[in-house]
């Protein structure tokens, strides 16, 4: 591959990074705390490829000045190029031309898991605000039907925000967790019962507000519990898809 092309995909790629980071399409992939190590490298590879393509210009300015010996031919050699570095090509295309969503309902219903994580009962659950209504993630509501022993959401009404997700007959609310990327994707989910959810698409972004059946976030249930919905609200896909 000539070093012209090779500076131009490090452009592009360099390019697909920043607009990535700038434009807020990066909380698509990756967690939010690892945006300026996303504007630093687009940065850098963007930064590297000018400074090639300066120094190759300058570089042709000074052999143009010497002029070619009358009647000396240069024997051509061809050598082969590996297509590989083309390849390169295939994540910029992505980026500026489909752009892939966030994941979402396919990506929970090919797990049978719920991210519901006994390490975190070990240190103990914080108090409940004492709000009529206490907003959760759809991980700690999880995380404290499955093993808080005390019942601290018997009894109370609560507000998840997530997506929608059908298996079968059942309607889950749900969202995916990540450490890092897309890529290390789990995800966490309760069942929805007590209201008609056929007017919902999968996918649909909603507010449901409700109470946790005691109880039902079991092993048999692969600790996914069931919430009794009371009102539930379509609302906007939010910018930030995922749970940490």
């Amino acid at each position: 591959m000539r070093r012209e092309t090779q500076n131009i995909l490090l452009v592009l790629l360099g390019g697909a990074l920043l607009k990535l980071a700038l434009t807020g399409t990066y909380l698509r992939y990756v967690k939010e705390s690892l945006q300026p190590w996303l504007v630093v490298t687009g940065g850098v590879m963007v930064a590297l490829a000018l400074v090639s393509i300066a120094r190759d210009i300058r570089a042709g300015q000074t052999h143009a000045g010497h002029a070619q010996p009358s009647g000396v031919e240069h024997a051509g050699h061809e050598h082969g190029t590996s297509r590989s570095p083309w390849m390169l090509l295939l994540p910029v295309f992505a980026v500026f031309l489909i752009s892939p969503p966030a994941l979402g309902a396919d990506t929970v219903n090919r797990s049978d898991r719920n991210a519901a994580q006994e390490a975190n009962a070990s240190s103990g659950f914080a108090p409940l605000p004492a709000d009529e209504v206490v907003p959760l993630t759809i991980s700690e509501f999880v995380t404290r039907t499955a093993w808080d022993d005390s019942g601290s959401l018997d009894d109370r009404t609560v507000k998840l925000t997530g997506f929608v997700v059908r298996k079968d007959a059942d309607v889950f609310i749900a969202r995916l967790t990540i450490s890092c990327c897309a890529a290390d994707a789990s995800p966490v989910k309760a069942k929805m019962v007590g209201q008609d959810f056929a007017a919902l698409p999968t996918d649909q972004w909603v507010e449901a507000t409700g109470r946790v059946v005691p109880g039902s976030a079991t092993k048999e249930s692969a600790f996914v519990p069931t919430f009794t919905v009371s009102r539930i609200v379509p609302i906007t896909t939010p910018e930030d898809t995922y749970e940490g």
